[in-house]
């Protein structure tokens, strides 16, 4: 007889989040059961840990779903499909996927042209869903995407996160021999650097204020770092390159890093707001007028999937540089979030839910 509950981490509360025993979810008519190999811990699962809800939906049902209060975290994950609904076809029992864990609305415009990371309500597997933080998780079939047998489960855990940053760079419209800079060196920054490279960017520029996740940017192949805490960062950065930099992407969120990077820019250049800003900030738009600065904001991706499997499998992005701790399911709290909370030297924090 097989087993009716499975080993989840669930979000209760800010600061509470319990490796516990939950049902294994059931699987409807367009929906697939993936047995989960490996998962990463997002900055959006650390923000729910840190400052929850944000997008978990505690006070209302998702409307998409009727999802509220208890979450399963996890949208950055890799794993087998074990389970089909009755009316999924084009996948089978076996194929090795990942998730592209946008919730779409059927009912949205931005369904029919294609634009559907636009549709509302917002909604993720892990936030708005129970997610890959556990054995087993049900996900809409057409969130699935297979990856070859070349790929591993931990390469496969970083598509997601790796999409966001290929997304970027495309939305900056960054052309081979520019230069890029990039605020920001946690998991999503550092995947702009990789992104960037891979797009053609001659001179990668990186601002953090950690040493070490600077360091790590040097070891990827940014062109030059530069410590977020140094004096006149703009002035530096138009010394090293006449007139300033073609793009900005702001993978830190914050009113120094909005700040810098567009002082940074050459008149005409773009910004691309890639982080999730926990505050408003103020802004010259006078100067954005006069200089001709566009400034673009995204939100996650949308039908690039296939393109980032491709890069990380033939070796153009090598996401897995930026894995630095393995841990187990039970380990997920202590060496996990508040590892990432404590210790900034810490980029990327895979878990193996079979370890």
């Amino acid at each position: 007889m097989s087993p009716k509950t499975m080993k989840a981490a669930r979000w209760h509360a800010a600061k509470d989040i319990r490796v516990e025993e939950t049902e294994i979810p059931t699987t409807g008519s367009n929906q697939v059961k993936i047995e989960v190999q490996f998962a990463g811990i997002c900055g959006s699962d650390l923000h729910e840990y840190t400052h929850g809800p944000m997008l978990i939906p505690v006070e209302k049902p998702y409307p998409l779903n009727g999802h509220q209060g208890t979450t399963t975290l996890g949208h950055e994950f890799a794993g087998i499909i074990c389970e089909l609904g009755e009316q999924v076809k084009h996948l089978k029992i076996g194929d090795r996927v990942v998730v592209e864990p946008l919730f779409k609305n059927p009912e949205s415009p931005f369904i029919t042209n294609g634009e559907y990371n636009l549709s509302e309500p917002l909604g993720f597997v892990g936030l708005t869903s129970n997610g890959g933080f556990a054995k087993y998780t049900v996900v809409e079939d057409y969130m699935v995407h297979k990856i070859p047998d070349s790929m591993s489960f931990e390469q496969g855990a970083l598509v997601e996160p790796a999409a966001v940053a290929v997304y970027a760079v495309l939305q900056s419209g960054l052309k081979m021999g520019q230069s890029c800079l990039i605020y920001g060196a946690g998991p999503i920054g550092l995947l702009c650097v990789q992104a960037a490279i891979a797009a053609g960017a001659a001179e990668v520029i990186v601002v953090d204020i950690a040493e070490k996740r600077l360091e790590k940017a040097k070891e990827i192949g940014a062109t030059t770092i530069i410590n977020g805490k140094s004096e006149n960062i703009p002035q530096q950065i138009k010394e090293l390159i006449t007139g300033g930099v073609d793009i900005f992407l702001d993978a830190a969120g914050v009113q120094a890093s909005f700040d810098g990077g567009i002082a940074s820019l050459k008149n005409g250049g773009t910004a691309v707001l890639v982080a999730l800003f926990g505050k408003p900030v103020t802004h010259d738009a006078f100067d954005q007028v006069v200089r001709e600065i566009t400034i673009k904001g995204i939100i996650a991706y949308r039908n690039i999937f296939p393109q980032v499997i491709k890069l990380i499998d033939l070796g153009r992005m090598p996401v897995e540089k930026l894995v630095t701790k393995r841990i187990t399911l039970d380990e997920i709290v202590t060496e996990g979030f508040e590892v990432l909370v404590s210790n900034p030297s810490q980029v990327k924090i895979l878990i193996d839910i079979n370890g």
